[in-house]
Order: structure tokens, then sequence, then C-alpha cells
């Protein structure tokens, strides 16, 4: 990973971008990333749906811009570190999720796969969407994904545990 210009993430633009200093991690900063996330999930899994849907929405739309500026500032597009993609892409795949650790744990190993696999349509946008949104883009749609799959996943849990 490139060298961090000196008094980079005393920019608070870029301290967010970097996930709080998690996208400094030495190897899968993505990974520590998305961890992060998961720490403040926990904070903001008690917010009413249409709040939390909220903080989504506006973290997504900051994060368009946010990546833009750190990926400016570096010179670099999409470098590793910038991590705030992953909190946003995390917390969409956690959107209305059941309660639990099996969850949250199964939520993060979705969203990791599906943001490292990246299926189609999301390989596409990584390659060919620039910029901020770029950077933002693809995470989202992998959180869609996974959002999806972590509750087809509970649903079909439920529908073999009713059926016992």
């Amino acid at each position: 990973m490139t060298k961090l210009p000196k008094g980079f993430l005393s920019d608070p633009v870029n301290l967010a971008a970097f996930g709080f200093g998690s996208g400094c991690a030495p190897k899968a900063p993505g990974t520590f990333g998305t961890l992060a996330a998961l720490a403040f999930y926990l904070l903001l899994s008690d917010l009413s749906l249409w709040l939390y849907l909220s903080v989504v929405l506006v973290s997504a739309i900051l994060g368009i811009w946010i990546c833009a500026h750190a990926s400016q500032k570096l010179g670099v597009h999409d470098h590793g570190g910038i991590v705030w993609d992953e909190f946003v892409g995390y917390w969409i795949t956690m959107i209305a999720a059941p309660a639990g650790w099996f969850w949250i744990v199964w939520g993060f190993v979705l969203f990791r796969l599906f943001d490292i696999w990246k299926p189609q349509p999301i390989r596409y946008v990584d390659k060919r969407v620039h910029g901020g949104l770029g950077i933002m883009l693809d995470d989202i749609i992998a959180g869609v994904y996974a959002l999806v799959f972590l509750h087809a996943t509970h649903l079909a849990w439920q529908l073999t545990n009713a059926a016992q």
C-alpha cells in the first residue's frame, strides 16, 4: 500500500475515508474496514428502521464526496485504505437484519464475499465507474446482494424451523 502523506489522517474527511484508521491495516484493509463498520453497526442497530435507512442514505451520499476527496488527495483511484465504502456496504447488508450475533457475523461474511468476488454488475461498475461514485457504487451493490442473501437465508431458516 502507498505510504500516506504526512498529516493525511489529520484531515477529518480523510480520517473518515480511511475508516477512522481501520483502512491503514497493512493487509486486508477492506476486511478491517468492515470490522470497524460492524462496531459502528452495533451503535446504529437500535435505531428505528427509518432512522437507520436515513443514516445509511446520508452516509452513502456523503461517501461519494468523502472517497473522492481522499482519492484526489492521494492521487490514486480507490486506494486500498479508503474503506468508507465498506462501512456503507456493510450497513446496507444489515438493513432490517435479524437480531443476534449469528446474523451480524453472517452479514459480515456475506458482504466480504460479494465485495471480493464481485459478481456482475459489481465487476463492471468497479472497472468502469470512476471517482467517488465508482468507489462507493460497487460496495453499495455488494451490500444489496449481501442484504438479499442474508434475508433469504433467514427466511429459509425460519421455514425450516417452522416445518419441524
